[in-house]
């Protein structure tokens, strides 16, 4: 198996080329901007599987298939805005979200390995993936959630929510009269369901909403801590691998 990584992040680039030999996936090259990828694919056999991220020093990946046709396979290493994940699980062997988990890595190499013979490409449409990319503001969002409160429905507003958490198998809503809620899903099935100009993942484990944070702190290891109005139960921590694309976010 023929193995790329295309990461502008030198340090998760070299992380999972590292989580990749633990599974005896030899990876030949690693690329971290979209004028470097460009030149390579025009210069080389194009590689069975390519571990691919998003937001590149030089700009979307993406570009680079609008210079080369590209027809290997693709698993996305991402911390995007999770709006196109959706896109993502339909369009592509299976996406990854920053920081990568080596059980969440190993199983897309085995459904990469169950899925095609290596002798055998496959296209991924670009284009559509693109258009959710560039118009997310096209696309309608969640506005409001029903949650069991004893035998009572209760809706609350999503920009009521200052958070989402998971905790115990379960995932909450902290609203901003400082009440949590029990949902009926997962932070992953919210992926695709909270604007991501309001809400971002900092970690596994929280999505916040932009306009109930009240500071941000400096924390150990280059990461961040955020402190919302209202939810002080927990630490809120961006994840190292996360505080780029969340000052971006911010801006």
């Amino acid at each position: 198996m023929n193995v790329i990584i295309i990461e502008d992040e030198k340090p998760a680039a070299r992380r999972l080329n590292r989580l990749l030999a633990e599974l005896n996936v030899d990876v030949s090259t690693m690329l971290h901007s979209v004028e470097e990828s460009i030149e390579w694919f025009q210069n080389n056999p194009h590689p069975d599987l390519i571990f691919l991220d998003i937001q590149l020093s030089d700009g979307l990946s993406f570009e680079i298939f609008d210079f080369i046709e590209v027809k290997s396979a693709i698993i996305f290493t991402t911390a995007f805005d999770e709006y196109a994940l959706q896109a993502f699980k339909l369009n592509s062997i299976d996406y990854l979200l920053k920081p990568i988990d080596d059980e969440d890595l190993e199983s897309a190499v085995k459904k990469y390995r169950d899925f095609k013979p290596e002798s055998q490409r496959i296209s991924v449409d670009f284009n559509d993936i693109k258009k959710l990319l560039v118009n997310p503001l096209e696309r309608e969002y969640k506005k409001r959630f029903t949650v069991k409160v004893g035998q009572h429905l209760k809706i609350i507003n999503a920009d009521e929510v200052e958070c989402f958490y998971s905790e115990n198998k379960g995932t909450y809503a902290a609203t901003s009269d400082g009440r949590n809620y029990l949902l009926d899903t997962t932070l992953e099935q919210l992926e695709g369901e909270l604007s991501p100009t309001v809400f971002f993942r900092v970690s596994r484990k929280f999505y916040v909403n932009i306009n109930h944070i009240k500071d941000i702190i400096s924390y150990t290891n280059s990461r961040l801590q955020i402190k919302l109005n209202h939810f002080n139960e927990q630490e809120i921590i961006v994840s190292r691998e996360r505080v780029r694309d969340f000052k971006l976010w911010l801006e």
